[in-house]
């Protein structure tokens, strides 16, 4: 790798969150972020690829079902198995468990309605890269923006999850109580997100790039987005001045 982490954003027909992300993830010195088309096969050599949010294809089918197919992610596949990282946000996470990159699935929500809100989500332990740097106990406020977000996954495979450690985050209370009564889409276990079993692509349905500067009035989600950099790529985010713009 460089001395410059390289960033590809992936952009499908209807995406809307990628220019969110990319804002986000700009703010770090020595990270260079681009934008990639759906149907170009080249990841230009990035050491990560982001999956945005938004409604890709209009969510016609399932949502995540025709992005799926997509030239792009066929290089995406190969590059997860060759141990490069991914991260997908909402539809990003949707994609990703439709391209069998993460296991389990994104079903309508148990109110069969589009929630947007704020929610609390807390980290589950600190054994990924996205969780390591987060604090143990704190409640994060993260948006949330999906029709589809319920997680569900049969009983043997949260089995595996949890057993493995590949739940990232779970719904919450504001002073950190997990349960039901705080789940807003009726996800199995209260999963806010996972991970793959080699904890290289994650996955989560709250969006943090939408809680990332001061000027929304939150940045619970920057502190997201900063441990998952800082765990992956280290040394050269540490030496990052981790300077938030405004312009």
């Amino acid at each position: 790798m460089s001395n410059q982490i390289k960033i590809g954003v992936v952009v499908f027909p209807g995406s809307n969150c990628d220019q969110d992300m990319v804002d986000a993830l700009s703010i770090y010195e020595n990270v260079n972020v681009f934008k990639l088309w759906h149907k170009s096969e080249d990841l230009n050599n990035a050491d990560l690829i982001v999956l945005p949010g938004g409604f890709s294809y209009g969510d016609y089918l399932r949502s995540g079902a025709i992005a799926r197919f997509s030239p792009i992610m066929k290089s995406v596949i190969d590059f997860a198995a060759r141990g490069g990282f991914v991260f997908g946000v909402c539809n990003g996470f949707q994609i990703l468990c439709e391209s069998n990159l993460l296991p389990g699935a994104l079903l309508h929500n148990n109110n069969h309605q589009f929630i947007c809100k704020n929610t609390f989500i807390k980290a589950e332990g600190n054994a990924t890269p996205i969780t390591q740097s987060l604090k143990a106990n704190k409640a994060y406020k993260i948006p949330i923006a999906h029709g589809e977000g319920r997680f569900y996954a049969d009983e043997e495979t949260l089995k595996q999850l949890n057993a493995n450690q590949q739940i990232i985050f779970r719904y919450c209370s504001e002073e950190g109580e997990v349960g039901s009564t705080f789940n807003p889409n009726g996800a199995a276990e209260n999963i806010a997100g996972v991970c793959n079993a080699t904890k290289n692509v994650f996955g989560m349905m709250p969006h943090p790039e939408r809680a990332a500067n001061s000027l929304l009035g939150n940045t619970d989600g920057k502190e997201i987005i900063e441990s998952l950099l800082k765990n992956l790529f280290g040394d050269l985010v540490e030496r990052s001045a981790m300077i938030e713009t405004h312009s």
